[in-house]
């Protein structure tokens, strides 16, 4: 009987450790496939700036898989309910380290509000929450990342494969970076403002004037490239953001699937949303419902608060950027300086 068990036990920590190597084989990702999916990436660049298919191939030999990015792509922040969310952002401490880095750059940043109709409050909120300022550490190389991205994650892998695509096609005087050398987040966003590599691309400037775009370093690039972002996604001098609506009963049930402003304000105010703040009857709004500390929440929000969302689609995001910034704003014009 002893010898039996014995087998038994034996046979059946065999029967454990197949099955456990089964399942680990089952998650580990396919090493062909990711093979020739990289073959084929690099013949649709082969001949793009100067690129070859084989200068590409070597270039992502030196990625790394992490399945750290793989981890944090599935669980990001804004998941959370707006009570939850809010405070993360939009905190004491944040507040304060955003009035001070406010005062400490006021110069620029009015000029650059000045040449470009963006709010400083805004652009400073931006950084607040994208990288706490510049203080947030990178982590990632930005190789590994989007390379992970784009070749072990199908949910969003035709997004992450165009960006690594741009990532290559950033080259010569104005980013003269190696691909491999970029640190970044863990979805493959640079510098304080987090830009990924097409949004650089696209909106990137050369604000101090030295021929070349640096997110990292110089602040006058960073604040222009940020400004310029807005202006290109529709931003208007001066106009609404958001704002809190009171529910008047009985009101329409009203759920917009999306952030444009599509209902005239005078809409929406016969249907029993109203607002304190004093527009034009018809300017363009819409509604957002949030989860709040002290219970549902609901906003009228504009195309200002749209072309935040650009930045970033979740409303939670451009509604933290937006209270940060008016924080921010409200205590520098109190107290220009310390």
């Amino acid at each position: 009987m002893r010898g039996f068990i014995a087998l038994y036990t034996m046979c059946a920590g065999l029967l454990l450790a197949a099955a456990s190597f089964a399942n680990a084989q089952s998650t580990t990702p396919d090493a062909v496939a990711v093979a020739a999916a990289e073959q084929q990436f690099a013949q649709e660049l082969a001949g793009h700036n100067g690129l070859t298919a084989s200068s590409v191939l070597a270039t992502l030999a030196k990625a790394r898989y992490q399945q750290s990015i793989i981890d944090a792509i599935t669980r990001p922040a804004e998941a959370k309910p707006w009570k939850d969310y809010r405070p993360i952002f939009v905190n004491a401490r944040r507040i304060a380290d955003g009035i001070a880095f406010y005062r400490d750059n006021a110069a620029l940043l009015k000029r650059t509000e000045s040449e470009t109709g963006v709010s400083a409050a805004l652009i400073v909120a931006i950084l607040g929450v994208e990288t706490n300022y510049g203080r947030t550490p990178t982590r990632y190389r930005v190789l590994d990342a989007l390379t992970t991205l784009a070749f072990y994650y199908p949910p969003r892998q035709k997004f992450f494969r165009e960006e690594l695509k741009q990532l290559f096609l950033l080259r010569g005087p104005k980013f003269p970076y190696a691909p491999e050398e970029l640190m970044g987040s863990y979805a493959g966003a640079m510098g304080w403002g987090q830009f990924m590599p097409s949004s650089i691309a696209q909106f990137a400037r050369d604000g101090d004037g030295d021929g070349k775009v640096d997110l990292w370093n110089s602040l006058p690039d960073i604040f222009a490239s940020v400004a310029n972002y807005f202006v290109a996604h529709g931003w208007q001098k001066g106009g609404p953001v958001a704002a809190p609506a009171r529910v008047a009963a009985p009101a329409r049930m009203l759920d917009p699937a999306g952030l444009v402003p599509v209902y005239p304000l005078q809409q929406l105010r016969e249907w029993g949303y109203v607002t304190d703040t004093r527009l034009d009857p018809m300017t363009p709004a819409t509604l957002i419902r949030l989860d709040g500390e002290d219970g549902p929440e609901v906003w009228i929000t504009f195309e200002n608060f749209y072309a935040i969302s650009r930045y970033n689609k979740s409303p939670l995001y451009s509604l933290a950027v937006y209270q940060l910034s008016q924080a921010i704003a409200v205590a520098v014009a109190q107290s220009p300086s310390p």
